[in-house]
């Protein structure tokens, strides 16, 4: 008997999917079993690599940390083991940048089995009772928040993912200097710009991560509207809910569509593991189009694979969120993928934090984020 272990994150999305492709998989390989666990979503974001693919076969994992699994090599290349074809097929069905997040050093070190950005969500039933208008620019969503009525997630991390889009709204390319991750006098307006839209929303939204945003979308009647909440598809199915959930795309900043900073998470395998053939091929298994239309949809995953997203089936069972929100995946920009970026990562989203609550002032903390930044360069 092989025996596997994997770890995931707790919810619906990231578990039972898993769960589910892993019963089928024993079912069709009798002589296998496969174990998921799962950890919090702030612990499945911090976590050391290190650490679980020591514990661990398969891990469900996030883009930033695939440099240092490339370099440490506590991950398994998928290219070793896997058909070149197979890969191919993903490659050219990816759901925007998802596939490429994975791909460092010239080896595929994670398959893109889940994809996501921050796209906008309202609740349909509250838009009809306020006669909501849904905002298309900046200018509207800023005219709607001053109601009390819109929401999202602002804990540390996702403030700092939207500060990337805030950049780039502003025009700026973020991490393409050595000194700083935009230019200084950007940053300073995109925190600016952002503080003006979170000041006008509930407080809630600085201690919220995007679940805890959309449980509260659909067990309380608190918020009609949020502009860039990760996307979970889950909410916009029936039943799974009080309240369902419409999902669509961004809106405009200055006349262009604002540009989100790309998630997702996909299936790796430990260096570690004893069972490396049956791993990869489980990891195959859930990353195939088959599985990703089928069960891993059905049993609570958002797909990863491109054909996924635009299948009618699945599309029918939640109110259209692929179809609605493919574009804004498709324009979604990618996090750094150099080895000290996690280092980066994991010191800016307190500072940045600070300067919405108003602890630091704006201009201490871009100086300070981009003191982290060139440190982080030297990792």
């Amino acid at each position: 008997m092989k025996i596997l272990k994997g770890i995931a994150w707790n919810h619906t999305r990231g578990f039972t999917s898993v769960v589910a492709t892993a019963q089928r998989f024993e079912e069709l390989n009798p002589d296998v079993r496969i174990t998921w666990e799962k950890r919090s979503l702030q612990a499945f974001a911090d976590a050391s690599l290190g650490e679980l693919t020591a514990n661990y076969d398969l891990l469900i994992m996030d883009n930033p940390h695939v440099s240092i699994a490339a370099k440490d090599k506590v991950l398994l290349p998928f290219d070793d083991y896997l058909d070149a074809e197979f890969i191919k097929e993903l490659a050219n069905n990816s759901v925007g940048k998802s596939h490429d997040s994975y791909h460092v050093n010239g080896k595929q070190w994670t398959l893109a089995t889940d994809a996501a950005t921050p796209i906008a969500t309202w609740r349909e039933d509250l838009v009809s009772k306020y006669n909501v208008q849904i905002p298309k620019t900046w200018e509207e969503l800023m005219k709607l928040a001053k109601t009390g009525k819109v929401a999202f997630a602002s804990i540390p991390i996702d403030t700092l993912m939207h500060h990337f889009m805030m950049c780039i709204a502003l025009g700026a390319e973020v991490f393409e200097s050595k000194t700083e991750v935009a230019p200084r006098q950007i940053m300073v307006e995109a925190i600016k710009t952002y503080k003006e839209l979170l000041d006008l929303a509930p407080s809630f939204c600085l201690e919220m991560n995007p679940i805890k945003i959309y449980e509260r979308m659909t067990q309380t009647d608190d918020i009609v509207y949020s502009p860039f909440n990760y996307g979970y598809s889950n909410y916009s199915k029936k039943n799974y809910a009080d309240h369902v959930l419409k999902a669509g795309g961004l809106v405009t900043f200055n006349g262009k569509r604002l540009r989100s900073t790309l998630g997702g998470a996909g299936i790796a395998v430990s260096s570690k593991t004893k069972h490396a053939e049956v791993a990869m091929k489980y990891a195959e298994f859930t990353a195939s189009e088959k599985v990703q239309s089928g069960l891993y949809f059905e049993f609570g995953g958002q797909p990863g694979h491109r054909k996924a997203w635009l299948n009618d089936d699945v599309n029918n069972q939640c109110k259209d969120f692929f179809k609605d929100t493919l574009q804004t995946l498709d324009e979604a920009t990618m996090r750094p993928q150099y080895y000290g970026y996690m280092h980066f990562q994991d010191e800016a989203s307190p500072v940045i934090h600070e300067a919405m609550t108003g602890k630091t002032s704006i201009e201490a903390a871009v100086d300070k984020m981009n003191e982290i930044y060139k440190e982080s360069l030297t990792h």
